[in-house]
């Protein structure tokens, strides 16, 4: 997993609540066991037509889409059934972080085991944003991770997360990384049972 510090992004909109994972990343595309391509499926039925041309007027195909890595979205994204493939799909089109007032708590945890930020901000602060990005829409903000800050144009918000994975993304290592952490402890301790 990538180290994860701070990160300055252009954010895009996705103003619906209630997001689950099965329109995050459509079933028929969990038969993969490798996070490779993705990306190209994310939001898949609603990014593309019947024919697999893209649809003009979702966000994720305009062009100031693209290298975004923040995505804004309405309340209580990633609800819905526990699989792993929609923060890979999120990750493989490029976002790193995405805010919302609420996530789905499996969604959450599989987000914070790959790498994706999830950002819980107060109704204010979301209101704030969605109307920041429609006046200015190339508008960035900037995530510090160490602080738990979220920086925007006018000031900052902090956003929670738990120590483990917070220690766990500055470092770049995911759970089994953090206990070989701890090898040399381990083997002494070990050593002392002998």
């Amino acid at each position: 997993m990538a180290q994860f510090t701070t990160l300055t992004s252009r954010v895009l909109p996705l103003p619906v609540n209630d997001i689950d994972t099965d329109q995050i990343i459509p079933a028929r595309f969990l038969k993969a066991t490798d996070k490779k391509g993705m990306g190209d499926n994310l939001f898949a039925d609603w990014r593309y037509n019947a024919d697999g041309s893209p649809k003009a007027d979702f966000v994720l195909n305009q062009p100031n889409s693209k290298g975004a890595q923040v995505l804004l979205a309405g309340d209580n994204f990633g609800c819905g059934s526990s699989r792993e493939h929609a923060p890979w799909a999120l990750t493989g089109f490029g976002f790193k972080a995405v805010i919302s007032t609420s996530f789905a708590d499996i969604f959450r945890n599989n987000s914070l085991k790959n790498g994706l930020i999830p950002i819980i901000v107060d109704e204010a602060t979301h209101k704030m944003l969605f109307d920041l990005i429609e006046e200015v829409p190339n508008a960035e903000v900037t995530v510090d991770l160490a602080s738990q800050t979220l920086i925007l144009p006018n000031g900052s918000v902090e956003f929670p997360i738990d120590p483990f994975n917070k220690t766990c993304l500055l470092n770049g290592v995911d759970e089994l990384g953090y206990i070989l952490g701890f090898e040399k402890e381990i083997a002494a301790f070990e050593e002392k049972l002998n």
